[in-house]
């Protein structure tokens, strides 16, 4: 009786961990359908390709976030981004010649899968997203990231800070309910800290039981 009600429990909590992970990819999916990010990505590793990174980034920055703070919804902002990506790799390339350095430029808006990445008091999943990037020469180094709709890329330069009440205030609006809990990181350690007290219950029942 006691292996039948054990094998039981198990089977209800490899239903319900699969439950909640299409749940979390159905959700994952709502999210990236409704916003667009923007990844510098660097030559290398090298603090010389790293710092010229980050230049590039503060012009087409500085360039780009009057055009896209105005914009209605996701289609304004890629059709911003679309017509402005010469003047984008010209910014760019610019800026690589001024730094002594010759290497070639890239910029192209598609779906590109991303790992888990926290920006401010956001997490985005794991998962496929549109994105503008820029490639400088082999495209081999860290890169730098936030998201250009809604356009969260208000970075203060000098002090490398992220406005997170802008974050959240922006997300809001083009995110439900849910969609905003998911990648909110308050939210995200609440469900943790909620998984495993669930965890912790589980084990009680079992060792209630003698199992």
């Amino acid at each position: 009786m006691k292996k039948f009600v054990l094998v039981f429990i198990i089977s209800i909590c490899i239903i319900c961990s699969y439950l909640v992970k299409v749940k979390s990819n159905n959700i994952q999916g709502d999210v990236a359908s409704k916003i667009i990010r923007f990844h510098v990505i660097a030559n290398s590793d090298s603090e010389y390709d790293q710092n010229l990174k980050l230049k590039v980034r503060d012009e087409v920055l500085k360039y780009m976030i009057p055009k896209l703070k105005n914009c209605k919804n996701i289609d304004d902002s890629r059709r911003v981004i679309k017509e402005n990506n010469k003047i984008i790799l010209d910014i760019a390339s610019n800026v690589i010649k001024e730094q002594g350095y010759d290497y070639q430029v890239k910029g192209s808006l598609s779906q590109v899968n991303f790992p888990i990445k926290s920006y401010g008091n956001i997490t985005l999943p794991q998962g496929t997203y549109e994105a503008y990037r820029i490639i400088i020469g082999n495209g081999k180094g860290q890169n730098w990231w936030c998201v250009m709709f809604p356009p969260l890329c208000f970075v203060d330069i000098t002090k490398g800070q992220v406005s997170y009440k802008k974050v959240s205030d922006e997300m809001k609006k083009v995110l439900t309910p849910e969609e905003y809990k998911m990648v909110n990181n308050n939210a995200l350690n609440i469900n943790n800290k909620n998984n495993i007290k669930v965890k912790f219950k589980i084990l009680e029942l079992l060792k209630g039981m003698g199992i």
